[in-house]
């Protein structure tokens, strides 16, 4: 696995659309019911019950998406004492959801601060050059829409879940495949892990399509423990989506400029 940490690719504007969404996913991350506990380390069953209530209000569920039925019963939040100890109390919604609004939602949404960390980090590098390509409302009505694919494509093979779907991951694999189309030859610095972490600088189709490569594997079970717990299938539905909405602009993209003297994506110094 090869972590980005940066491209070789300047933006000719800021992409006020990427920084945007990056402090609206953060925002709701720290006033999400329940997950200060688990940024500062605790599990309190009180914090799980409100982030399990708060999830199954906000979150995307396969089973909701594709039959349109609300449950029955759901977490309430509350914490109630039974037969077998503490546990989170379930009762009938006392609200209406839409699912087809659920997905824009789950967008914002994440589990721990490094599924966060994780998707903003790769948003931050690869978005703002899509934004930059696109224009700030066709980048916007992207990102979107890749998101409500890998959504509905995620759920379409697994209808038959009821556990809530969280992440802007979707979205953001969306932005990785219109990267690799319209920049497949742009540098990407990247770590990695062999005994210590190596810095490489590789193209982004080598990048990304390996990343590409590994979430398909992932979403068949392979090389993994435990891969129903990554939405790894809407990683690539979103991936698929991205390269398919950005491949009539490929022709129109000049190849990425190759600035020289530049150390880490930052102008060396003289002598260095």
């Amino acid at each position: 696995m090869v972590i980005p940490v940066h491209d070789v690719n300047p933006a000719r504007r800021t992409p006020y659309v990427t920084y945007a969404l990056i402090a609206a996913n953060v925002l709701v991350f720290v006033f999400t019911p329940g997950i200060a506990g688990s940024v500062a380390g605790e599990s309190g069953l009180a914090q799980l019950c409100h982030l399990q209530a708060f999830l199954e209000r906000y979150a995307a569920v396969p089973q909701e998406l594709i039959h349109h039925q609300m449950p029955r019963v759901v977490p309430t939040g509350d914490v109630g004492i039974g037969p077998q100890g503490a546990g989170c109390v379930v009762g009938p919604p006392g609200y209406e959801k839409s699912p087809p609004l659920s997905v824009f939602t789950s967008l914002f949404l994440h589990g721990s601060w490094l599924h966060l960390l994780g998707n903003m980090v790769f948003l931050l590098i690869f978005g703002n050059n899509i934004e930059d390509r696109m224009g700030r409302v066709r980048y916007t009505l992207f990102y979107v829409a890749c998101g409500y694919a890998a959504a509905y494509g995620f759920a379409v093979l697994n209808d038959d879940s009821g556990d809530p779907l969280i992440g802007a991951s979707g979205a953001i694999a969306g932005v990785l495949g219109a990267y690799l189309v319209l920049y497949p030859k742009a540098r990407v610095w990247v770590l990695v892990p062999f005994l210590i972490f190596l810095p490489l600088r590789l193209p982004a189709w080598i990048v990304l399509g390996f990343w590409f490569v590994l979430q398909a594997v992932y979403s068949y079970g392979g090389g993994v423990s435990a891969a129903g717990t990554v939405a790894y299938a809407a990683h690539v539905v979103g991936f698929l989506a991205g390269v398919l909405l950005a491949w009539p602009l490929r022709p129109g993209t000049p190849p990425p400029p190759e600035p020289r003297g530049l150390l880490w994506g930052r102008r060396a110094r003289p002598g260095r």
